[in-house]
C-alpha cells in the first residue's frame, strides 16, 4: 500500500496527465520537454546576457554552467541510484505518454532541476534591473517552470520528482554563487589589488 504523500503524488500526476489535458497543447509540451527541440531557447538567452553584460556576461554564463553541472550531478548521479523511483509511464497503467520511455530512474528531474538552476542565476544577476531585465527574468523563470510542468504532462515524472529537482536547481545555483561571490571578495579582489599596487608603485 503507497503512503498517503505517494498516493497524493500519483493523484496530482493523474491529474495533471489525464486531465488537465488538451490536444492543442500536446506539441508545446513535448517542444519544451525535448532539449533537441529547444536548446535555442538558451542560445538567444545568452545573447541576450552578453548583450546586457558585456566582457562580464562569460562569467555569468560559467556560473550558470557549474551550477547545471551541480544540478544534474544531484539529481541523477546521487539521487536517481540511491532512490531508484520508478517512472510514472512504467508503475502505472493507461499514463499518456508522448515522448520515447526513458530508462533512466524517475526521482528526481534532472530537467527541473537544470531549468531552475538558470532561472535563478538569471534572477540573481537581472531581477533589479531595467525592465528589459526584469522581463527577460520573467520570461525565463515561466520557461523553467513550463519545461519542469511538461516533464508531468508527456509522462514521465512525478510531480515530486519536478518539485525535488526545482529545489535542487535553486539551492545548487544559490551555492555556486556564494562560493563565487566568496572567491571573488577573499582571493581574487585582494590579488587584483595587490598586482595594480605592485604596478604602479
Amino acid at each position: 500500500m503507497m503512503a498517503p504523500i505517494e498516493q497524493a503524488d500519483v493523484w496530482l500526476f493523474r491529474l495533471l496527465n489525464h486531465n488537465l489535458v488538451n490536444p492543442a497543447a500536446d506539441n508545446l509540451m513535448v517542444f519544451l520537454t525535448n532539449g533537441r527541440l529547444s536548446w535555442h531557447v538558451f542560445v538567444l538567452a545568452a545573447f541576450f546576457i552578453i548583450a546586457r553584460k558585456g566582457k562580464n556576461a562569460f562569467s555569468l554564463i560559467l556560473l550558470a554552467l557549474l551550477a547545471v553541472g551541480l544540478a544534474d550531478f544531484v539529481a541523477s548521479g546521487i539521487l536517481k541510484p540511491l532512490v531508484q523511483r520508478v517512472r510514472p509511464c512504467f508503475a502505472l497503467d493507461h499514463v499518456r505518454l508522448l515522448i520515447s520511455q526513458p530508462r533512466s530512474y524517475s526521482f528526481a528531474s534532472s530537467h527541473a532541476a537544470n531549468s531552475a538552476a538558470v532561472a535563478t542565476v538569471i534572477w540573481i544577476f537581472f531581477h533589479r534591473g531595467v525592465l528589459v531585465e526584469k522581463l527577460f527574468t520573467s520570461t525565463i523563470i515561466l520557461y523553467a517552470f513550463a519545461v519542469s510542468l511538461s516533464r508531468v504532462y508527456v509522462g514521465v515524472h512525478y510531480p515530486g520528482d519536478v518539485l525535488t529537482g526545482m529545489v535542487i536547481g535553486i539551492c545548487s545555483a544559490l551555492l555556486i554563487y556564494l562560493v563565487f561571490s566568496w572567491l571573488l571578495k577573499n582571493i581574487i579582489q585582494p590579488r587584483l589589488m595587490r598586482r595594480e599596487r605592485c604596478t604602479n608603485g
